[in-house]
């Protein structure tokens, strides 16, 4: 872990190697598992650096650490009374064996005790097919951890992250139902939702509203509880180049196939809001609109005079998608990620800033 300095002890426990020691806030208080659960549920997902200080607190319900743990996040967070989970992500074909997946989750929660942090988000988003080994093995995957987690950690949560649409998007065919009822929620991956493109391969938008709203229909409609999905809004777009762009925007993509699909988002390039913000008012169009996606974008030219089309979220586009949250009667909102913003000092940059966190509360 690299985690282990002075007044810390090494203990092995179930074959892993984690470190303990005392708790590292200045208030001992601070080391203890968040127990109590909000009506509304903000997710967050920690990247890189410290931008988590500028997070808004106020509605900040969890924090999912995607980066090297930082005892001072976690102390932060527990003091703003908010949950700091660990993530999770194994090879399907190795949990297979139940004795292997027991030593997989017995890591994690040993891990998560010796931080101090407060469950553990499974991030698995691999290609699982019906009724096969691997099927069985995740859905037992998440059972196995919501318990073993329950059992160590007062008040922890379990939470699994899945698409957009329950229909075996990018060939992830798992049990959805039974996966949403034996976890705590889940986070509904809102996004890339132009990983498969099955007609043209022209751009489109990252998270469409229609489509977007479709998802979390077909979740319901199987069945899962609203009250365990969380909806997942992108702070990031997508820069494509096009190899020509006609009088209507429509921006033809060069085919890139994935997992089945013949044309997919990947031939694009995730593009940080941050950038996005410096960009639009300098490109070839400004910002445009578009009413059947619902989703911002724009047309710029590069240094070699290729023509690049940018589709994002904004303001605008996920306040639409949050709305819906209360008319769904879903759990909560979050982002990928929280540290895409510009957190700088500059009065433009803050505004923007504040503006994509408030538009996330409905």
């Amino acid at each position: 872990m690299g985690l282990c300095g002075a007044g810390w002890a090494l203990l092995l426990l179930v074959g892993a190697s984690v470190c303990w020691g005392e708790c590292p806030c200045s208030d001992p208080a601070l080391c203890q598992p968040i127990t109590e659960t909000r009506d509304f549920e903000v997710y967050v997902f920690f990247v890189e650096g410290k931008n988590w200080k500028y997070y808004d607190w106020a509605h900040v319900t969890t924090v999912a650490l995607f980066a090297p743990y930082d005892p001072e996040l976690m102390c932060f967070a527990h003091y703003k009374g908010a949950r700091f989970v660990l993530t999770g992500d194994v090879p399907v074909k190795d949990i297979v064996a139940s004795e292997k997946r027991s030593a997989w989750i017995a890591e994690k929660v040993n891990l998560a005790k010796a931080q101090y942090m407060d469950g553990i988000n499974l991030d698995i988003e691999q290609p699982v097919l019906p009724q096969t080994p691997e099927y069985y093995a995740l859905t037992a995957l998440v059972k196995e951890t919501t318990e073993a987690f329950h059992a160590a950690i007062p008040g922890s949560q379990v939470t699994f992250d899945v698409a957009w649409s329950p229909g075996c998007i990018d060939l992830r065919c798992y049990n959805y139902t039974a996966i949403a009822d034996l976890c705590d929620f889940l986070f509904v991956m809102s996004y890339d939702e132009q990983s498969q493109i099955w007609t043209e391969c022209i751009a489109a938008a990252n998270a469409p509203f229609n489509q977007t709203i479709t998802g979390y229909e077909q979740f319901v409609n199987i069945s899962i509880d609203p009250k365990k999905l969380v909806m997942g809004v992108p702070w990031y777009g997508y820069d494509y180049t096009c190899l020509n762009l006609t009088k209507d925007n429509r921006c033809k993509l060069t085919k890139k196939p994935f997992r089945g699909a013949e044309c997919s988002d990947a031939v694009g390039r995730q593009v940080p809001y941050r950038v996005i913000m410096k960009q639009v008012n300098d490109s070839v169009s400004g910002r445009l609109w578009d009413e059947v996606q619902k989703a911002p974008f724009y047309n710029y030219k590069d240094s070699k005079g290729n023509i690049h089309q940018v589709w994002y979220d904004d303001p605008q586009s996920i306040s639409l998608k949050a709305a819906y949250i209360k008319k769904l009667g879903l759990r909560g909102i979050g982002m990928w990620n929280g540290d895409l913003l510009d957190y700088s000092n500059d009065p433009i940059a803050q505004k923007q800033t504040a503006d994509m966190w408030k538009a996330l509360l409905p």
